[in-house]
């Protein structure tokens, strides 16, 4: 039987090397864990009593397509609180995860051999749902020099039909101040290509608030998640925000594509967004595990990072050292017992000489992640 040339898009290189890493547990070793951008913590515990409390009288069928109007009212209500917004809730729109999202935007922006302009580095899904839906994903190379973050400058004259900004940025952590991000959204404009923003990891800053498109425009489309700073990875709920004119377009392909995301997981989410005070606890340990990276790779060798705005992430261009970052990444894991994800997966060009470490698990497990990767780099 054939594959549709849509079909012929490239592994997630993390996914491959989890289970590198899971082979070689089951093989009975310690493995570290700094390859995989999830939360070393579960859904708060507020969202899964409020689960609990509502299975027993409750079928969980089918939501409407936009999802349930009390979780979108509490979203609109959140960049109210965040960044002083005043949301219409009825332009916020429930997703299977933020994948959910990016489908639908995708395909309800664009058309069949459109050109959109990404980051890179930048996360690798975006490149491979792109040309899934028969789009043309256009790497924007962003220098050091902007902390990995496109500007106006990188795609001048492309003639796009959309560009596709994350801030703060997987794999980098950098984030978009208010004067950049104003100044893509108006060459972007300027192109007449659509413009959206990828939040998902807003909630997770250290010394500054992320800046959300919506602050500068409505005319943008904003993707976010519940995976992140709401910890709840696996529950696959996100959101997205359209223009007031765009939400039955949207709303129509959800309903066809997705019915609707998962009821259970609205529900968690809706009460995940009341846990403010375990949300924050969790912040505090990326936070004391972004100073020991800090502090911590340098000494092992890997010295030319961009430190992160947010998220928990560290991307660092190992050039010095290895033209290879794979075969890098398979020796720590073999060497050091430490999984780390080789650049590849987020800027195919560049991406052989820089690798991504997670500082999203526990303290501890960082502190000793940082202890092996200085005893093999200073033996290697």
């Amino acid at each position: 039987m054939r594959n549709s040339t849509r079909s012929q898009v490239d592994p997630f290189i993390v996914m491959d090397v989890m289970d590198a890493a899971r082979r070689a547990e089951d093989a009975g070793r310690s493995i570290i864990h700094m390859e995989v951008g999830q939360p070393g913590t579960g859904a708060p515990k507020g969202a899964t009593a409020a689960l609990a409390g509502v299975l027993g009288d409750n079928p969980l069928g089918y939501t409407v397509a936009l999802g349930l109007p009390a979780l979108r009212a509490r979203i609109a209500r959140l960049y109210g609180d965040w960044y002083g917004v005043d949301l219409d809730p009825a332009r916020v729109i429930v997703t299977p995860g933020s994948s959910g999202a990016f489908l639908l935007a995708f395909t309800a922006l664009f058309d069949s051999g459109d050109r959109v302009g990404i980051g890179a580095p930048g996360y690798p899904s975006y490149r491979q749902i792109l040309k899934a839906l028969g789009l043309r994903p256009v790497d924007l190379p962003a220098a050091p020099e902007n902390r990995y973050q496109p500007v106006p400058g990188d795609f001048a004259g492309m003639d796009l039909a959309g560009l596709m900004v994350a801030s703060p940025a997987n794999p980098t952590g950098t984030m978009l101040g208010h004067a950049e991000m104003e100044a893509l959204i108006g060459a972007a404009r300027a192109q007449d290509a659509a413009f959206i923003s990828d939040e998902i990891y807003h909630g997770l800053e250290y010394d500054s608030r992320a800046v959300s498109a919506l602050e500068i425009t409505d005319d943008a489309y904003v993707i976010n998640s519940f995976s992140k700073y709401f910890s709840m990875t696996g529950w696959r709920v996100g959101w997205m925000v359209v223009p007031g004119s765009h939400v039955r377009v949207v709303e129509r392909l959800a309903q066809n594509m997705f019915i609707c995301a998962p009821h259970a997981s609205q529900v968690a989410a809706l009460a995940a967004m009341e846990c403010d005070d375990e949300l924050q606890a969790n912040l505090a340990v990326y936070r004391a595990n972004r100073a020991l990276m800090l502090d911590g790779l340098p000494k092992a060798g890997f010295t030319r990072i961009a430190p992160p705005d947010g998220a928990f992430y560290v991307y660092a261009d190992v050039s010095d050292l290895t033209g290879d970052s794979r075969a890098l990444a398979a020796e720590i894991l073999e060497g050091a017992g430490v999984a780390v994800t080789p650049g590849r997966d987020f800027d195919p060009l560049r991406g052989h000489r820089t690798l991504r470490f997670s500082y999203a698990r526990a303290t501890a497990d960082i502190e000793e992640g940082l202890a092996r990767l200085t005893r093999f780099m200073a033996a290697r």
